[in-house]
């Protein structure tokens, strides 16, 4: 009897708790305002916390890609390989010329620890070579897209045992690089 009550006391307080915070919420995120919108719709189906979907035209891109089977130097939706799919990301959302392999990508970015990635950075990996061979663009929550493979593009996590094993470095546009390919303005590359 203590023991049941004291499960419904504690079913009742979590219950309590939840409300209150879905009424803050409601409060600080105006159910008409658009972003807002995107982004919990985002959150939700990529898996990434709405706090951390800062970008809602990087999600969207990426989503519209979602499913794109690989083809090695495909561009197209047709297929697509992973740095072909940076490349892209970059071109369409932040109107960004970078490099055409993952190696070379990899030269124009400034190096950062993979606790400090924010969504628009790109990850890169050493999957079974001594060379960089992967790339992918960070999303948040330890997500990332990329076109793999075996699943074209899709998202992943870096937590994963394949992942966190080939993980070589995060990588943020430098100002330089970007200045180099066109880009007359510093411009930051993440939306938020």
């Amino acid at each position: 009897m203590k023991k049941t009550l004291l499960v419904v006391c504690m079913l009742l307080g979590a219950m309590s708790l939840n409300l209150q915070a879905q009424t803050s919420t409601e409060k600080n995120n105006s159910p008409e305002d658009p972003d807002n919108l995107a982004k919990e719709y985002f959150s939700q189906i990529m898996g990434i916390a709405a706090s951390a979907s800062t970008n809602t035209k990087l999600y969207q891109f990426v989503y519209d890609w979602i499913g794109t089977p690989y083809r090695l130097g495909g561009k197209t939706k047709k297929g697509i390989d992973c740095s072909k799919f940076a490349y892209e990301v970059y071109e369409k959302v932040f109107n960004t010329s970078i490099g055409n392999n993952s190696r070379n990508i990899y030269t124009q970015v400034d190096p950062i620890n993979k606790n400090e990635l924010k969504p628009g950075d790109l990850v890169f990996f050493k999957i079974r070579s001594r060379s960089i061979t992967h790339v992918g663009v960070y999303l948040g929550d330890r997500k990332f897209a990329h076109a793999s493979t075996s699943r074209g593009v899709m998202i992943s996590n870096l937590d994963e045992a394949y992942w966190r094993r080939y993980y070589f470095n995060g990588g943020r546009m430098s100002l330089k690089a970007q200045n180099e390919t066109g880009s007359e303005e510093e411009e930051v590359l993440h939306l938020n």
